[in-house]
């Protein structure tokens, strides 16, 4: 199994940044509903995704780790049908040719120095900064199941549910991943007060999603906040920390609220962020990931790489 070479790595795997803004603010590309799905359609978009991930891949042999590449399918579950225009058929169908576009980067890069893991993203039914409707487990399982098994018949080596903002949404997704027996990590949004946008305390919501899936999740991350919006409710000494394994930051110290309303790209500073990310890894002892999220691109990305090496050697 692929996803063993993450777990079992001795350094951590790299993610790539936030590529919807990246997109969009840096590339001046229009993606509808926020979905970086679209730019498979044109051949300007797929140049661009395949730059963009090929920047990350040499950041990963640079530094000697693996990559996680994820298909671009955040915003391409049945909920986002309708507001794309889009049939559920369509929709599905678009899981399948983001995962095949990824995975033929990795057959080109991929060496046994270099894992590449293919990652199936799953995003929130609704708002990923504020949880409109709060979803049972059962509704969950409902509204995601179609997307993460079409992502599984895509053949992903593992999945992501990024930018959750509660709990019951989490655990449906994780039940359907375990349907189909694909490795499944579950992505938080926390806002400045180091919460879930449910209001939730982080070890809460990892506790109830692990009682509602039989600790299903093969870890947890933290995505979406700037470190200083959170690093204080961090303690390694607490159990419920080793369950998290991923960290994809924001550079940005505005909250959500600002964030949506900006019309320019707070790309904050890159190795700030790297020191700052430093200073979370100390705090969090079972890290298989690292990446960044809105705002961030391949410069933060490397800067945290290269400092952990630099930390490591020291």
């Amino acid at each position: 199994m692929r996803v063993q070479s993450l777990l079992q790595a001795e350094r951590f795997f790299l993610a790539d940044g936030g590529l919807e803004t990246f997109m969009i603010f840096e590339r001046g590309f229009d993606l509808p509903c926020f979905s970086a799905a679209a730019l498979l359609d044109t051949a300007e978009g797929r140049v661009a995704l395949t730059t963009y991930f090929e920047h990350y891949i040499a950041l990963a042999h640079e530094t000697g780790r693996g990559f996680v590449m994820d298909a671009p399918t955040w915003r391409a579950g049945s909920a986002w049908a309708s507001p794309l225009g889009l049939s559920l058929a369509e929709t599905l169908a678009i899981n399948r040719r983001a995962v095949d576009f990824v995975a033929d980067i990795r057959t080109r890069h991929e060496t046994t120095d270099l894992p590449i893991l293919v990652n199936g993203l799953v995003g929130p039914a609704g708002d990923a900064y504020e949880p409109g409707t709060m979803l049972t487990p059962a509704d969950a399982l409902l509204t995601h199941a179609p997307q993460v098994h079409a992502l599984g018949r895509a053949g992903v080596d593992m999945i992501s549910a990024m930018t959750l903002t509660h709990a019951g949404e989490a655990s449906g997704i994780a039940i359907a991943a375990r349907e189909i027996d694909v490795p499944i990590a579950i992505a938080f949004t926390l806002e400045t007060d180091g919460r879930l946008p449910s209001g939730q305390p982080l070890d809460e919501a990892i506790a109830e999603v692990d009682e509602a899936t039989d600790a299903t999740p093969i870890y947890y991350m933290i995505n979406c906040a700037h470190p200083d919006h959170f690093h204080y409710i961090l303690d390694r000494f607490e159990p419920w920390t080793s369950r998290i394994g991923g960290l994809r930051t924001n550079a940005s110290r505005l909250s959500h609220a600002e964030l949506d309303e900006s019309e320019t790209l707070d790309d904050g500073d890159p190795e700030e962020l790297s020191q700052l990310n430093a200073a979370l890894l100390s705090l969090l002892p079972n890290i298989r990931v690292v990446g960044g999220c809105c705002g961030t691109d391949h410069r933060h990305v490397g800067c945290i790489a290269r400092h952990d090496l630099v930390e490591r050697a020291a």
